[in-house]
């Protein structure tokens, strides 16, 4: 067999171990963490279940390190610890999941700077414009609405098992419903100095426009259906804030963008939400003719 063989061939033995070590995680761990959290709320468990759960974390971490110590030795030798591990771990976990972990990373620490009253990547001589007023009032409103729920299962709820879990759960809720309201109002949209433009959704979007790719830009209110990113056929983006956009921007060429969970795309003109759309417009415009 010839060496390109032979490589073709442990590459496809090594991919079906990564499969085989993800499906085995993805099964054992939950159930883990769903036993973590019985005994922590009290809940007598049989020593037999107790030795069960450790001797099968045990077999899925011989089986991850089995699989995956061979590939990250050859990275680490040719790329470095650091980069070794991102590529391992990207191996193992799927790419949603890795990115819903960071959307919730980005949301809590936007809660912190929105606490300290801060804002993300806005750097100096640059001008920042809000988008949160259409959907301020529907998320104030859901967090009523989470709040309310919680003091209600905490009233209701007799079991003190099921109480302690719950009140995790809804805590835990309120936190995230507040945290991606905070994300919006931190991370505004930014227009540079050198006229560039920073369009965002909370810690969920991020795209950079150059500002060579800028053609023009205008007022314009439209209503879309659909998710907040929506990118349609003809290649128009539309990043809406309570099913509306109020400023449209024309690209000299196509520019490419990654959505929420990973996927990406290319368009040549893009729609977004400002709260003051004729100010925005106007600081951009501004910026070019510099």
């Amino acid at each position: 067999m010839s060496t390109r063989g032979a490589r073709k061939g442990r590459g496809a033995r090594h991919g079906r171990g990564v499969r085989l070590a993800r499906t085995v995680a993805w099964v054992v761990l939950p159930a883990e963490l769903a036993l973590v959290v019985c005994v922590v709320a009290g809940v007598p468990v049989p020593a037999a279940v107790l030795s069960g759960a450790e001797a099968a974390v045990l077999a899925v971490l011989v089986l991850e390190a089995s699989v995956l110590w061979p590939r990250y030795r050859a990275e680490r030798r040719r790329t470095g610890r650091r980069a070794a591990l991102r590529s391992v771990v990207r191996e193992v976990v799927p790419e949603g999941a890795r990115r819903l972990v960071a959307h919730e990373v980005r949301a809590l620490h936007s809660l912190g700077l929105w606490v300290l009253r801060r804002r993300h990547g806005v750097p100096r001589g640059a001008v920042a414009f809000a988008y949160t007023g259409p959907q301020t009032a529907m998320m104030y409103g859901l967090l009523f609405v989470a709040v309310v729920e919680t003091v209600m299962l905490a009233l209701l709820v007799p079991w003190p098992v099921v109480h302690r879990i719950l009140l995790v759960v809804d805590v835990y809720g309120v936190v995230l419903v507040l945290s991606l309201h905070a994300a919006c109002v931190v991370r505004p949209h930014v227009v540079g100095a050198d006229g560039s433009l920073r369009l965002r959704y909370g810690g969920l979007f991020d795209l950079r426009i150059p500002a060579a790719s800028v053609a023009r830009v205008r007022v314009d209110r439209r209503f879309p259906d659909g998710s907040p990113v929506r990118l349609g056929a003809d290649g128009v983006l539309d990043l809406s804030v309570g099913s509306q956009t109020t400023v449209t921007v024309e690209l000299t060429g196509p520019v490419g963008f990654v959505r929420p969970l990973g996927k990406p795309g290319q368009a040549h003109t893009v729609r977004f939400h400002a709260d003051d759309p004729r100010a925005a417009v106007s600081a951009l415009t501004e910026a070019l003719a510099r």
